[in-house]
């Protein structure tokens, strides 16, 4: 009776000691061990805005050698379509139009996977020290709606999408 009482005090131990290392109980300890100490940050994007083709574009390039030289996962780096917008300046105190300037905006984005939380701010201070004037940064999540806004649309096919809708839909064979 008592071996069998001893016994079973050496397995609850050893029990207690995999549980206490471990955090599931269906799982070797040793599963723990491969775990990064240093929490990851699993997808971010970078997205630069700028007035100056160019100019972004270089920054794009200074931005991914930057990461890379951080060893920082560079997964992709794309290009956004255009923004068009009209600016207009009027004349003191009249709705006489004194000038038209038509300017683009242009957008790029660097996707970065696996940051680690302790350089992640080392790699953002040194693209804040570095931006030029007229060019904005902006660090977020990656998310589904990023994948969405880089394809731009056929117009022939939803043109010919709302043509099929005004006709009446797409029929049904039975």
């Amino acid at each position: 009776m008592n071996a069998l009482r001893l016994l079973i005090r050496k397995n609850a131990r050893s029990i207690n000691l995999c549980r206490k290392f471990s955090s599931n109980i269906y799982e070797p300890p040793y599963l723990d061990a491969l775990k990064p100490v240093v929490p990851l940050y699993d997808s971010l994007n970078i997205e630069v805005r700028g007035y100056d083709y160019a100019i972004l574009e270089s920054y794009q390039a200074l931005i991914n050698s930057i990461a890379k030289e951080m060893e920082i996962d560079v997964e992709e780096g794309w290009a956004l379509p255009p923004q068009a917008m009209q600016i207009t300046t009027l004349k003191p105190n009249s709705d006489i139009i004194n000038s038209q300037y038509n300017l683009k905006i242009y957008r790029r984005v660097l996707q970065l996977n696996d940051v680690f939380t302790t350089q992640l701010p080392t790699l953002l201070r040194a693209i804040e020290a570095s931006t030029p004037a007229g060019v904005s940064v902006k660090v977020e999540k990656h998310e589904f709606h990023h994948e969405e806004e880089r394809y731009i649309p056929d117009k022939d096919l939803l043109t010919l999408k709302q043509e099929l809708d005004e006709l009446g839909g797409a029929k049904k064979s039975k």
